[in-house]
């Protein structure tokens, strides 16, 4: 017998031991870790990633578009040769015959052979490399501020989350702290019951209550489970790990923040549409380039060889497999349409309205988030003026419901004036907290707004 309870008390031991251990080994999430996670592991952001190092690989595109072409080829062919005197446009695929005229057609075959090598490159184009190039990297730019916006955006939606989940836990601890009231209430009432103090309605009413704040106890735990769900989908973590602790070393004096000023230049939510208006401003230089002149160097070499040699003679078909004469050809070329004009006008009359519709999204956003950042102050200025009549409220509620409960105990007061003193702690309570959700609800929105969600996120501890 003494073995067994010996056995028992060390398997005790070693289970609280183990869950000891396991409580210790709890890893609570802050912020910055949440963050981080998200902004490593969503393919969203990887997908805007290849798009930066997409648009990187079209500028050295680009930069090799404008390599000199070097062609090298060679034909053997076999054949007739008749031709006609008289010239002809290059509307259609037309075979080619060198020499060959006659009075009568001469359906001997014959045999040809031509090896060509042959250069080009623009001498000059009157900037049109480099528009192309700065448009091409405008797309960089561009692409590179999308995802920032992006990872921004995804920032803050971490945020929000996180600060849903605390105010959730509070909660949690409120409505537990208000099941435990009630059910406090419930004993008393059962006990005045049994003595015959009290009628059995109050315990009927009471047990009606304490049901009730199980079930607000139960929503917001099913809420809590729900965040956590998000978190997950946002930063990889598993729903059952996401445990985030209370602002231990965050207060209102060091989340101030006075400097939360407007940041037009580096806010990725204005940088955005900023280096989008550049893309249509680089696409204007570029189609001026596009059409003007180009002035071109060929260089030909070429070498050939035919079974008909001069004066008409047809030789033996093997004679026109090998290079007979060689030839080179140099020349510099201008280009230029005469229509040019006309649709570099009608093009840059489309890029001008496309200039102007980004313009107005860039403003349009700059008023959203100056708006926005206004709003948050109103809140901020709301919510601290609460927040200082609060904890007046809420010590007051205690007091009235620890002496509304002396006064049931006694039997001066009904059970009606006790559970609305309940309910108005509870209230008080809430209040508070949602209050205090409130406040950092509006700093968020003030630091997103004005550019600074990495200093607030830096700032909560």
């Amino acid at each position: 017998m003494t073995t067994f309870l010996h056995r028992k008390c060390i398997l005790f031991c070693a289970i609280f031991l183990i869950l000891n251990n396991l409580q210790a080994q709890k890893h609570y999430y802050t912020l910055n870790e949440l963050v981080n996670a998200s902004q490593a592991y969503l393919p969203l952001l990887k997908q805007q990633q290849s798009l930066i190092n997409s648009a990187t690989a079209n500028v050295t595109d680009v930069k090799h578009s404008f390599l000199p072409q070097l062609k090298i080829s060679d034909e053997i062919n076999i054949g007739t040769d008749n031709s006609t005197a008289g010239a002809y446009l290059p509307l259609t695929t037309i075979p080619s015959a060198s020499g060959g005229i006659r009075a009568n057609n001469n359906y001997q075959p014959v045999t040809g052979n031509i090896g060509i090598l042959y250069g080009e490159y623009e001498l000059a184009n009157f900037g049109l490399t480099n528009a192309k190039i700065k448009a091409a990297e405008s797309l960089v730019n561009f692409q590179k501020s999308n995802y920032e916006k992006q990872l921004y955006e995804i920032k803050l939606q971490v945020c929000q989350l996180y600060f849903n989940l605390l105010q959730n836990k509070y909660k949690l601890l409120i409505d537990k702290q208000n099941i435990d009231r009630y059910n406090t209430i419930f004993i008393v009432i059962q006990s005045l019951t049994a003595s015959g103090i009290k009628a059995g309605a109050d315990s009927s009413l009471a047990k009606a209550e304490l049901s009730s704040t199980k079930i607000n106890y139960n929503q917001t735990l099913g809420k809590i489970e729900i965040l956590k769900q998000q978190l997950a989908y946002l930063t990889g973590i598993s729903s059952t790990q996401i445990n985030i602790d209370t602002l231990r070393n965050t207060s209102l004096n060091n989340l101030f923040l006075p400097n939360l000023l407007f940041d037009s230049v580096s806010n990725p939510l204005i940088d955005f549409y900023s280096k989008k208006k550049d893309i249509f401003l680089s696409n204007e230089t570029l189609i001026k380039k596009s059409f003007l002149p180009k002035v071109t160097l060929g260089a030909a070499t070429w070498a050939r060889g035919s079974s008909i040699f001069y004066n008409d003679n047809y030789k033996s078909l093997e004679n026109g497999l090998g290079y007979q004469k060689l030839n080179y050809l140099v020349g510099i070329g201008i280009t230029y349409n005469l229509f040019n004009g006309i649709h570099k006008k009608d093009k840059l009359n489309i890029n001008r309205y496309e200039i102007q519709a980004s313009d107005f999204e860039l403003q349009q956003q700059k008023l959203a988030l100056q708006s926005s950042s206004l709003q948050a102050d109103e809140t901020l200025k709301t919510t601290l003026q609460n927040l200082s009549e609060l904890p007046i409220q809420l010590n007051a509620a205690q007091n009235v419901y620890l002496q509304k409960q002396a006064q049931y105990k006694a039997g001066l007061i009904t059970l009606i004036d006790l559970t609305n003193a309940a309910f108005v702690l509870y209230r008080s309570q809430t209040d508070y907290v949602e209050t205090l959700s409130n406040w950092y609800a509006a700093k968020l929105n003030k630091a997103a707004a004005t550019g600074n969600l990495d200093l607030f996120i830096q700032n909560i501890k």
